[in-house]
């Protein structure tokens, strides 16, 4: 009886004594823990979309990053270099690989002008629909129709390369894991291989490609061509060239994806002064209120 008293009035007298003051909402500590839930959530994209991807060989070095003019988020593809990079292409690399997905007009008003472009594509013939006879009169090309192609089939294109099929180059630069970086550092990477390796025949060493030996030759030489515009044409600025074209066939919508991205960005920047205004005027009573706890029961035994 006695005990339960006892235990009672100190229950009370505990609950009397507490001047449960205030109880304030700090909106600093939302704030922190709103910032780093996005971190972890940007950290686990990462993680989780990153590329994880294993070489068929370890005799291979990585291409190295290097300072592309079209990598800023504010940068365009060099239009100019475009313009170069088809001239290497069509001057060396269509003797071995297409570009089947590559017509005529997509490089109308990109690199050339659209009378340039016309005049161009009439170098080159195509089959034409059968005449009463059955047979295909060739006829030159005109904007609606595709690059040229080296090789009629691929049966055709393993004989005339050892085996070897050459793959076609329209999305090369998203195919292989470094995009232009690996192009630029294949292109420019063949060099004499180490002592004591001995190179099979027929194959070259470079060893930027899987396992050391690739069966193309160095397609590149010093001064081999003459740019309209003037540009010397060293090993590093034709392939630097050919990379940037490689970059447009693979990603032709990379401008207006930049432009609509900066748009969206500008407007998103404009639209929270706007916002953060009204939250401060509708929340900042509501998050900054003071709220105060009193007991106001009376002491029963007192």
């Amino acid at each position: 009886m006695f005990s339960f008293a006892r235990a009672t009035s100190k229950r009370l007298l505990n609950n009397k004594s507490k001047k449960f003051s205030t109880v304030v909402q700090k909106p600093a500590v939302k704030y922190g823990l709103a910032t780093g839930t996005l971190g972890l959530a940007l950290g686990t994209w990462y993680f989780v979309t990153a590329p994880n991807t294993v070489e068929a060989s370890a005799n291979k070095l990585d291409a190295p990053e290097w300072p592309w003019y079209h990598k800023k988020p504010w940068r365009s593809l060099d239009h100019k270099a475009i313009r170069r990079g088809f001239k290497v292409y069509m001057t060396v690399g269509n003797n071995c690989h297409s570009q089947e997905y590559v017509y005529f007009r997509h490089l109308v008003n990109v690199a050339y002008s659209e009378q340039e472009m016309k005049k161009m594509a009439a170098e080159y013939e195509i089959a034409d629909e059968p005449n009463d006879e059955g047979e295909l009169n060739p006829r030159p090309r005109i904007l609606k129709d595709p690059l040229p192609r080296p090789y009629a089939n691929e049966q055709q294109a393993r004989y005339a390369n050892n085996g070897a099929l050459p793959p076609d180059l329209s999305a090369m630069r998203d195919a292989r894991p470094g995009g232009e970086d690996y192009l630029f550092s294949l292109l420019t990477g063949y060099c004499p291989p180490p002592v004591g390796l001995k190179v099979p025949e027929g194959m070259y060493y470079n060893p930027y490609f899987p396992g050391g030996f690739i069966s193309m030759p160095p397609p590149l030489i010093e001064g081999m061509m003459e740019f309209d515009d003037g540009v010397e044409a060293s090993i590093s600025q034709m392939a630097k060239d050919v990379c940037t074209y490689l970059t447009w066939t693979a990603q032709p919508h990379w401008d207006e994806r930049k432009k609509t991205g900066i748009k969206a960005l500008l407007l998103v920047l404009l639209t929270c002064v706007p916002l953060s205004y009204w939250n401060r005027l509708k929340w900042s009573a509501i998050k900054n209120r003071r709220q105060t706890f009193t007991n106001t029961k009376r002491d029963a035994f007192f």
